[in-house]
């Protein structure tokens, strides 16, 4: 159908891609899946594929793409098959698109991420680590070639919701006095401190509200997950560490705030389900529906709010410290913490020993200026390498 506005989805079959495929699905006439991306999950892309016919389909990884080309054959489906990351940066840069969802979870999804702003898209960002580790050269590219960015992890959606016309003339010009960033604590928000060596990945990942993967559901869990939202906050909305509060917010039904200088305090509410940012993003400036249930204000009762204890979640500390020592440091701190939250998740690490991995790494890697990208990735590089000989030596013992 002609005059269709053109997606491409980069982490289709993670939570956030499921979610976006429901709510395109529910508009046909007024979208197209032009491409889907993944890993290596073949059997979750051919479903897709066979659902939502795209005109392409890219596997990160090259085996997959190929039994990937295959399995579509066998069925006679006309979809074309790329791979690797120059596969996922040729989509995301494709003509034919409008839209980019950028949902590739970590440091994976900055490259497709950049090839989208550079291409002058509107970048749904859900992939906040490309904020993490280049900020600065990010935003630079999303206004040098005239991208819209527009977030949709649900507090800064939430906070782009609150937030008046012309905030990108400085939050201090439009009477913003502060950001109230919210999150819900995480599973282990009243467990007992002596207790949190010993939590095991299932209890980690198993989020009292939302339904996450399982990296970002332990990132959540260690409070990571804020540490990082709280970075991105302030390149999203221009400012400084200052102006950003983080409230922890049991309940995850106001997703986040702006407070005024007259007093106002601005908050946006929904019931916790992606959808509802997904859809707020994809029809921008407009609505639409999102299939989320209204949220029933008599059911919630309550709304508790309370300050973060950074006793329990050093994580959050670690990442305003790595945001105020500047540079490459943030880039530093995502790559040593998705090699912690991988080796935990393998059973290898206590989940204590995740802070303690990311807070020596960050004293180890020196910071370096971040305004070229080949700076960002080999800061990325080091990091990982030291990760995983700290992770090593925490595993035997030491």
């Amino acid at each position: 159908m002609e005059g269709r506005t053109g997606v491409t989805i980069l982490g289709s079959t993670g939570s956030i891609g499921v979610s976006t495929l429901d709510v395109l699905a529910r508009h046909p006439g007024r979208f197209e899946v032009v491409a889907l991306t993944a890993n290596r999950d073949v059997d979750g892309m051919l479903a897709q594929c066979r659902a939502h016919r795209p005109r392409y389909a890219v596997m990160r990884e090259a085996a997959a793409a190929e039994r990937l080309r295959g399995a579509l054959a066998a069925q006679g489906l006309e979809t074309t098959v790329l791979a690797g990351t120059e596969g996922l940066c040729e989509v995301a840069a494709l003509p034919q698109v409008d839209t980019v969802m950028a949902a590739i979870v970590g440091a994976a999804g900055l490259l497709p991420t950049l090839a989208a702003a550079r291409a002058g898209k509107r970048v749904l960002l859900a992939n906040k680590e490309a904020l993490v580790m280049a900020g600065a050269l990010f935003m630079d590219e999303v206004r040098r070639h005239g991208a819209r960015l527009l977030p949709i992890d649900s507090e800064h959606n939430a906070i782009f919701q609150c937030m008046p016309p012309r905030f990108d003339r400085g939050l201090a010009s439009v009477g913003v006095e502060r950001i109230l960033l919210t999150g819900s604590g995480g599973p282990f928000r009243k467990t007992p401190l002596e207790r949190l060596p010993e939590v095991t990945p299932e209890e980690a990942v198993a989020h009292p509200n939302w339904n996450m993967g399982a990296k970002i559901s332990v990132d959540s869990a260690t409070m990571m997950n804020k540490g990082l939202e709280f970075i991105e906050a302030c390149w999203l909305f221009g400012t400084g560490p200052e102006r950003v509060e983080v409230v922890v917010h049991p309940q995850s039904v106001i997703h986040s705030m702006v407070r005024y200088v007259d007093g106002s305090v601005l908050a946006q509410l929904g019931n916790p389900d992606m959808r509802t940012p997904i859809a707020h993003a994809l029809a921008w400036p407009e609505r639409m529906a999102s299939g989320v249930e209204p949220l029933d204000l008599v059911q919630v009762a309550r709304l508790d709010f309370e300050a973060p204890d950074e006793a329990r979640f050093p994580c959050l500390r670690l990442a305003r410290e790595a945001l105020r020592a500047g540079g490459t440091a943030t880039a530093v701190l995502n790559a040593a913490n998705e090699i912690a939250v991988a080796r935990f998740l393998a059973r290898r690490l206590r989940f204590t020993d995740i802070a303690r991995v990311i807070e020596t790494v960050l004293a180890e890697v020196p910071a370096r200026e971040a305004k070229r990208l080949d700076v960002v990735l080999e800061a990325d590089h080091q990091a990982r390498e030291a990760a995983l000989r700290i992770a090593e030596r925490l595993e035997e013992g030491g």
